[in-house]
């Protein structure tokens, strides 16, 4: 049935509304829980012998619903199920995979519902099968227990230092040997980490079945405000082809950032005490030509870096990008603005007081190009000192196209954005060493 009705999910309103109609309430009580009417054939578990199904799909595909539903099946089909439920946090476990809006307790119908207990962090349904939380961050939490089922949430974001998601992953797999055949599906958006990459190689075997798809798979679902907003931000940009159509993005060769470096340095939060914020802007020689690269980047006391903002801006006027440069320092509160002045010279610091007379200013000039520029500041991503606070699309899509050997691949005609960062980072890391003053925010 659930292969055949994959025309109900994409028919709209029309077709649905008039079916439920013609039922009685209980029936039309049951039809909201019945994913088998509603869910797309892209949402529903491959057929045949397979170890473990991996969705790999934009964002607001459906993915969480399709694992959650997953899990309800393989739990209400067998009473002795086991089912461990991974995400990248106990928080995010919880919050998302059980009481998300696509969560296990909302896709069950109410009579049906299973026992949520948070203080051992398991699930119990009414026939006794039973799924227990656990985070990627303790992978030594999944040495010991044994399981006959497993969803794995957002396996890309799983935490990459000290190798914990290999582990967590391992432990996993060593602790699935409950039952006849035990299966894993995992749910994430292509993220280029190795645990991922290591699931795809996977794929020949018949090992992993993957089912891919892009967020506009789901669009008859999603608020068209939503659709127009993530293509305002994300179009064109090579991360769009990740976050949204679900495409896993290949490094170019020699690049000074592969993707798994910029998805390791990246954090959800930016709540950090600084001892120093910087606004780094790269000035374009016209209006016409490439962009102003205008970063923020703090440095926490801990002695780590952190990308805050891109307030980078194309086809600038002088006076647009300097405006920009000034609202960024006051936002941040910084305390430099880091002006690169190889073209224009004092110009630059003139425009920018234009703008605002008490910004503090720092001219710059490059006596080597970008790339090599970049280099240095490269080596700090890989030795971990570096974190993004978010995603940065179009900068990061920049970064990648910076290659060994000076010369450039990426979107545009120069990584504008890119050296602004190398400039803001190179202040904060690799300048002469200052007494940080005690900022407050």
């Amino acid at each position: 049935m659930t292969g055949t009705l994959d025309w109900l999910a994409h028919d709209g309103t029309s077709v649905r509304e008039r079916i439920v109609k013609s039922l009685n309430q209980e029936e039309r009580n049951e039809w909201r829980f019945h994913w088998g009417l509603q869910a797309r054939k892209s949402q529903l578990a491959p057929l045949g012998e397979w170890r473990s199904w991996l969705i790999l799909a934009g964002r607001g595909f459906g993915k969480t619903r399709a694992g959650a539903e997953w899990v309800r099946m393989i739990a209400e089909n067998n009473c002795e199920a086991r089912i461990a439920l991974v995400s990248s946090s106990l928080t995010e476990a919880r919050s998302v995979m059980v009481e998300g809006e696509s969560g296990l307790l909302a896709c069950c119908p109410p009579e049906r519902r299973p026992m949520f207990e948070p203080s051992l962090r398991r699930v119990r349904f009414p026939n006794g099968a039973q799924a227990q939380l656990f985070s990627a961050a303790e992978p030594e939490s999944l040495r010991g227990p044994q399981f006959s089922h497993a969803w794995c949430d957002e396996i890309g974001k799983w935490p990459l230092s000290h190798d914990r998601a290999t582990r967590a992953w391992d432990n996993l797999l060593l602790g699935l040997r409950l039952g006849n055949d035990p299966r894993i599906a995992v749910t994430t958006t292509p993220r280029a980490v190795p645990i991922v990459q290591r699931l795809l190689k996977m794929e020949e075997p018949k090992n992993v079945v993957i089912t891919r798809g892009s967020t506009y798979d789901n669009a008859a679902n999603l608020p068209k405000k939503f659709l127009s907003a993530i293509e305002s931000e994300f179009g064109g940009s090579r991360l769009a082809r990740q976050e949204i159509a679900g495409e896993m993005l290949a490094d170019l060769e020699g690049t000074l950032w592969p993707r798994a470096t910029i998805e390791r340095a990246r954090v959800d939060t930016a709540e950090k005490h600084w001892s120093r914020v910087v606004v780094a802007v790269d000035p374009p020689i016209s209006s016409s030509g490439d962009e102003c690269g205008i970063v923020v980047a703090g440095l926490c006391e801990d002695g780590m870096a952190y990308l805050l903002a891109d307030y980078s801006l194309g086809q600038a006027k002088p006076g647009d990008w300097a405006r920009a440069v000034s609202i960024a320092a006051e936002e941040w509160n910084a305390d430099r603005v880091i002006a690169e002045a190889n073209q224009g010279g004092a110009m630059v610091e003139s425009v920018l007081r234009a703008a605002n007379a008490t910004l503090p200013v720092k001219l710059v000039h490059a006596s080597r190009g970008k790339i090599a520029r970049a280099e240095p500041v490269a080596a700090l991503y890989e030795a971990s000192k570096v974190r993004h606070c978010g995603p940065f699309p179009q900068l990061e899509d920049q970064m990648c196209g910076m290659l060994i050997g000076g010369d450039y691949a990426g979107p545009g005609r120069s990584p504008d954005r890119a050296d602004a960062l190398v400039w803001a980072l190179t202040e904060l890391m690799l300048g002469p060493v200052a007494n940080p003053s005690v900022r407050s925010m």
